[in-house]
């Protein structure tokens, strides 16, 4: 049974209208556009998507019951209405998984470059061809707008794979001839935020490689990698290459310990990355982290205001804040506080909550019951800390699970919610004076996945990419990706790289 009662923490329906008191020149804005209420879904977007009722697990090419008999139903979060039950794997379907994909390693790991290529070709044009269902699957599971499945998550997860396909039949010339070669096995694990994307950031090198596959998603988003799944049985991948098991954290750790595994590519929270790591200290395995994040976004007197506005919007607000690199720590000059700030409220009051299928809307769903009992309680010591507290007025609808966009002033970095990683639309600011004084600030965490620079100097930009220790460092830009460039973090953020010629190595056993 799905869980319907109303979360212990309140997500603050009634929202605080500008009950603190006035900070950088507050001036009232315009209320939120609000999306029908009570909740009524976009119909018109979900009549060519038929899910079924019940999903077994993928392994050797086909849909299987699980040996476990046990099932969870996956639940749309802006409704909170079940979406589908979907196989919960145990210890029996985790070892067939792995068996399956080392007997498809023998065959795989021998084909050609350009044989393998061809299959990955063939995927990414059928994630292509198949984008609507996709990106309307991809908002029912996970509760993100429309518009970003459809014009972010699912043309990106298409280029991961035409990019990597250009490299299976070019690996002689990154890396030494008779001294590199696939590493076997690998287990993938991949987290809720965006679940197609990050399926295709592990699968696509994993394959170009020739390594075979055993992929975990997350509980709470499994539907678009199962439908992946069928994308490769249309593509006519070879059974056992690809295999996806789904399950709570239980069939995670099963799929990690295993000893038929070789590597492991994990993507999701700290807390669990180091725990993983731990599990695997002596084992051999090699291991990829891609953990989370609190990432600086400096913005500079020189900046052009307006459109740093947009970048500091779209670096916290896509997603609803569920991003490892969101600018979820806005550092601006002192010299620029009071009219910077007018205008990110301003631009704040005009974003639209509401319905993810209408293509409007600008802020979605929290993912689960979980993350929003999390972003609650670390709004409200943020609160009880002493910083101000602004959130558009604005009321969410009964059902599902929503937060507003909220921004807190006169923050300090001892703060919780300067240091902790919210993941959710909540932007703490803090000022500074000099560029020197903006890097103390902006290492001052224990991540190291990104940050990103506002400024019209190029020598500026340069000097502060060179000292930020993070991973990936924008500039006049934020949450741009391509599938050439290396992505990946520092520190608590993890190690290993995904895309580009980096991310192609740590699936390669260099002799």
């Amino acid at each position: 049974m799905v869980d319907t009662s109303p979360p212990t923490i309140s997500p603050r329906r009634e929202v605080i209208k500008q009950e603190a008191p006035a900070v950088f020149g507050e001036e009232p804005v315009e209320p939120m556009e609000l999306d029908r209420l009570p909740y009524a879904p976009a119909l018109e977007a979900t009549d060519h998507v038929q899910l079924q009722q019940r999903y077994g697990l993928f392994i050797g090419g086909a849909f299987t019951k699980p040996k476990s008999n046990s099932y969870r139903s996956t639940i749309n979060p802006a409704t909170e209405e079940p979406l589908a039950e979907v196989a919960e794997a145990g210890s029996l379907d985790v070892d067939r998984a792995v068996a399956v994909a080392a007997s498809a390693f023998s065959t795989w790991s021998r084909l050609p470059g350009a044989h393998r290529a061809r299959y990955l070709f063939r995927i990414a044009r059928l994630i292509q061809e198949r984008s609507k269902e996709l990106a309307v699957v991809e908002t029912l599971d996970g509760g993100k707008p429309i518009r970003e499945s459809r014009d972010f998550d699912i043309p990106l997860a298409a280029q991961h794979f035409f990019y990597h396909a250009g490299w299976a039949d070019k690996l002689d010339f990154a890396f030494p001839k008779g001294r590199r070669g696939p590493l076997g096995v690998v287990a993938q694990i991949i987290p809720w935020n965006f679940p197609l994307l990050m399926l295709s950031w592990k699968i696509a090198p994993a394959l170009a490689t020739g390594n075979t596959v055993v992929l975990k998603p997350a509980e709470t988003t499994p539907l678009t990698a199962l439908l992946f799944a069928d994308i490769c049985r249309q593509a006519e991948l070879p059974d056992g290459v690809v295999n996806i098991v789904t399950g709570g954290p239980k069939c995670g750790s099963i799929l990690v310990r295993h000893p038929g595994v070789r590597k492991v590519a994990f993507t999701g929270s700290t807390a669990v990355g180091k725990e993983i790591q731990r599990v695997l200290a002596g084992s051999g395995k090699h291991l990829s982290l891609e953990l989370g994040g609190k990432a600086a976004h400096v913005v500079f007197d020189d900046a052009p205001l307006d459109q740093a506005v947009e970048g500091v919007v779209n670096g916290i607000f896509f997603n609803q804040g569920h991003v490892c690199c969101a600018g979820s720590r806005l550092l601006v000059q002192e010299s620029i506080a009071e009219p910077f700030m007018r205008r990110l409220r301003r631009r704040v009051g005009r974003l639209r909550l509401g319905d993810p299928l209408d293509k409007n809307t600008d802020i979605g769903a929290i993912n689960s019951r979980e993350q929003l009992q999390r972003i609650s309680a670390l709004v409200e010591s943020g609160v009880a800390e002493g910083a101000h507290i602004y959130q558009p007025p604005c009321h969410l609808p009964e059902r599902g699970f929503w937060f507003a966009p909220t921004i807190f002033t006169e923050v300090s970095p001892a703060h919780r919610i300067a240091r902790e990683e919210i993941f959710g639309p909540v932007l703490p600011v803090m000022t500074f004076r000099t560029a020197a004084e903006a890097v103390a600030r902006g290492n001052n965490t224990r991540y190291g996945l990104s940050a990103g620079v506002w400024t019209t100097k190029g020598s500026r930009i340069l000097w502060m990419a060179e000292r930020m220790r993070s991973g990936v460092v924008w500039a006049n830009t934020y949450n741009q990706f391509d599938p050439a460039a290396p992505f990946g973090g520092f520190r608590e953020s993890g190690f290993g790289r995904e895309g580009g010629v980096q991310g192609l190595a740590d699936y390669l056993e260099l002799k």
